[in-house]
């Protein structure tokens, strides 16, 4: 697992639309394996990809090093639970943060109240870079994305 950005495969995002997220996109660029995480903000909403709920765990944590970088401090993925039932993960900066998304959203809940993954403690690293790709530099991610789908680490 790469130390910076915390994911085993280091072409696996952008997992939707792939081209339109690393040409439209600001980038979060890991310095030491090169994968890129969607950083960007929604303009109308203030929003990065990292707000919104993840339908796993495994998916949430690909995102996760976006939040902390964004909040620079070590978040955490929690498990919430739609009064249907339904499941699914989102990152918060704290407690404090899950427990005001929850007065805000009545029905939802969080049985545990504990994160499920952290990496702590917060740490910067010299190499990594906040930017937009060249389209070179997004032709030869996709390539290599590809690439690794092919080599059967797709899963």
């Amino acid at each position: 697992m790469c130390e910076e950005c915390y994911s085993e495969r280091r072409r696996i995002t952008p997992l939707i639309e792939p081209r339109h997220c690393l040409e439209k996109h600001l980038q979060y660029i890991c310095g030491s394996c090169g994968r890129c995480i969607c950083i960007d903000r929604d303009e109308k909403r203030g929003l990065q990809r990292w707000n919104f709920p993840f339908r796993s765990l495994k998916i949430a944590g690909l995102y996760l090093r976006t939040a902390d970088v964004s909040r620079k401090k070590s978040c955490g993925i929690y498990e919430i639970t739609s009064p249907g039932g339904r499941s699914s993960f989102k990152i918060f900066c704290g407690s404090e943060e899950l427990r005001e998304y929850l007065r805000k959203n009545k029905g939802k809940h969080c049985k545990s109240m504990k994160s499920l993954l952290t990496m702590s403690p917060y740490r910067e690293f010299p190499d990594s870079q906040i930017r937009r790709l060249s389209s070179e530099e997004v032709e030869r991610y996709l390539k290599e994305q590809q690439e690794e789908k092919n080599d059967g680490k797709d899963g």
